[in-house]
Parts: structure tokens; sequence; C-alpha cells
């Protein structure tokens, strides 16, 4: 049996083009005993996973050239030679940028949770929504009341983020680009957002709309922003560094370094970076939560999905000039 997957054919320099990503047909291997085939149904596209086309360490090794694209996937086993599985199965594991998956059941879930549709295995129920549920929850722990802002709050991450902290009792502030945008995270319960298309300073227009200061911001844009946050920050308050999207395609040397970095002594800041693996044994209890919260209205999530197989190497670049609405995830006709 034949499939196709998407490697890395050269690094990028500055933002990705099509042409660093190669698209390969391989023969898959007769299945063998304990093993499962998985035919992808949805694949995700993450802009974190931009640091790992260039030659650096980050918190995962980087990809080598040849390397199949790394991704979540959720879809259907197709053929099940292990015990734990059978054919007709969803499962959520993490194959790649392929049409199938080969494996042993490791790393593989079956999708027990069927009150929400199985894309969002891995978007709100995925690593997007367990870094805003972690980071809010564990490292955030928003206070009734308190005003959290949330940086690029229209992404999976960002969205998700918000609702948490508003469900929490705290008063939200987002920051996303577009009227459409802004308009949906009002919809959804941010109680104030700020178009940073229409804002020739940012730092100013956070300022006029939280004229008390902040609490909490929630990051996913990188230094710049940050630097023209600290100085708004009330004592004791908390950042949450869960992505740095303006950054990425940036050379190290190069990115800007962190500024008024006195107020984190003034101010008693605390800022802590996160990585949702890292509360891998809590999954369970943070998927139950999310799925109840979905479930009851409480958090609302979109998803922008794009169809055909050929399509990821330009959903995933269309990331970084904002082009996605939502969780972009590219769906796999079979």
């Amino acid at each position: 049996m034949q499939s196709r997957r998407i490697v890395l054919a050269s690094r990028p320099q500055g933002i990705p083009r099509e042409t660093d990503f190669r698209q390969e047909a391989r023969d898959l291997p007769a299945l063998q005993e304990g093993q499962i085939l998985v035919a992808n149904e949805y694949i995700s596209v993450d802009p974190g996973m931009r640091a790992r086309l260039n030659d650096e360490a980050t918190y995962a090794a980087p990809l080598q050239l040849g390397d199949t694209i790394e991704s979540a996937t959720v879809g259907r086993v197709i053929a099940s030679r292990h015990p734990k599985f059978s054919a007709g199965d969803w499962v959520a594991a993490a194959f790649g940028w392929s049409e199938h998956g080969l494996s042993d059941g490791r790393g593989v879930r079956v999708v027990a949770e069927r009150r929400v549709p199985p894309s969002a295995q891995i978007g709100v129920l995925g690593i997007p929504g367990l870094t805003a549920y972690f980071g809010i929850l564990d490292i955030a722990k928003p206070k009734e009341g308190e005003i959290v802002l949330v940086s690029s709050a229209a992404g999976a991450v960002g969205s998700a983020a918000g609702q948490i902290a508003a469900i929490c009792g705290a008063r939200v502030i987002g920051i996303a680009g577009g009227a459409q945008k802004c308009a949906w995270l009002r919809e959804i319960g941010f109680a104030d957002v700020i178009d940073r298309h229409a804002e020739p300073d940012i730092d100013a227009a956070v300022a006029r709309t939280c004229p008390n200061g902040i609490n909490i911001v929630f990051d996913n844009v990188g230094n710049s922003f940050l630097s023209g946050m600290l100085p708004l920050m009330r004592r004791n308050g908390r950042i949450v560094v869960s992505g740095q999207v303006a950054d990425y395609n940036t050379p190290p040397a190069a990115r800007p370094g962190l500024r008024n970095t006195s107020h984190i002594i003034t101010s008693r800041l605390t800022i802590r970076g996160l990585v949702a693996f890292d509360y891998f044994r809590e999954f369970p209890k943070a998927w139950s939560d999310l799925a109840q919260w979905i479930v009851d209205a409480k958090l609302k999530y979109r998803e922008d999905i794009d169809k055909g197989f050929e399509k990821l190497p330009a959903a995933f670049i269309g990331l970084f000039s904002g082009d996605n609405f939502g969780r972009k995830l590219v769906q796999i006709e079979h």
C-alpha cells in the first residue's frame, strides 16, 4: 500500500516557502502482530513547529532534512492486529504530515469522547486547549475580578485561555487582528478586544483599555510585545509565556531582547514558560473539564479547515501572516 508524506526539504530562511517541503510517496510495510494502520483524517499545522525547522535546540530536537514534518493527527484505524484497537476506532496520535500512520500503539489513544467532533481532539482538546488549560489554571491562577490580557487571542490557544480565565471570574481583554476576529472574541465572552490592525501603538491601546493595570498576561507573541506590557503590570502580576510567533522566523541572534525588565523587580512579577507535555499525567482531567465546558457552552472554539493533503505547506505558511481564523487543520480526502 502506498502512502504520501511531506518532509523537510531545506531549512527555511525567514518565513517558510513551499519549496522548503517535499512530498514523497512510500510503500507501507505489511502489518505485523501488535500493530495498527491508521488513515489520518485531520492533520494539524502548528506555529511552534517553525523553531524545529531550524538547526537549533528547543524543548524538542530539531527536525533533520528528510524527516516527516511532525504534528498532531486524528484518524480511523483501518486495520488492526493489536488487542486494544479495532478497525473503525477513532484515534488521536502524532503521525505528522502523513496520509497514514503505522504504529505498535504507543502514543496512540482511542477517542472515547463523543460529545465533540473528532477534529477537536487535536484542537481545543489537543495541545492548544491543554496549553490554555494548564497555563491559566496552574500558572496564572486568576482570581475573581482580575484583569487578564491575552495576545493572539483569536487563535486556538489564546481564545481557549481567555474563556477559561473568564470561567474563573476574571475580566479578559484580548488582542487580535481584524474586525471579524475581534467581534467573535466579544461573542464568546471577552470583556474587551483591541484590534492590532487598527491601533498604531499597541502599548498605548492596552494602557487605555486597562487604566488600572494588568494582573495577568498570557502571551503568544514574543519579546517585543512583552516589553511594552511590563510597565503596565500590577504588583504580583503573572506572565505566562505560551508562544513567540513573532520571533519564530527570525534568526536567534536577531530576535529582540526583553526591555523594561526593572518592572519585574519593582512589581514583583512572575514570568514562566509553558510546555503542555509537562502535565501529561493530568491530561485526562483536563480533557474531561474541557469537554464539559464545551457541552455547557462555556467554551467555544473555531476550526479553520483546508481540504487536501497537498494543502499542508501552504496552510502552515499562512499561520505567520494571520491567514487562519481559529485552529488550523487540514482534512485528508482518502
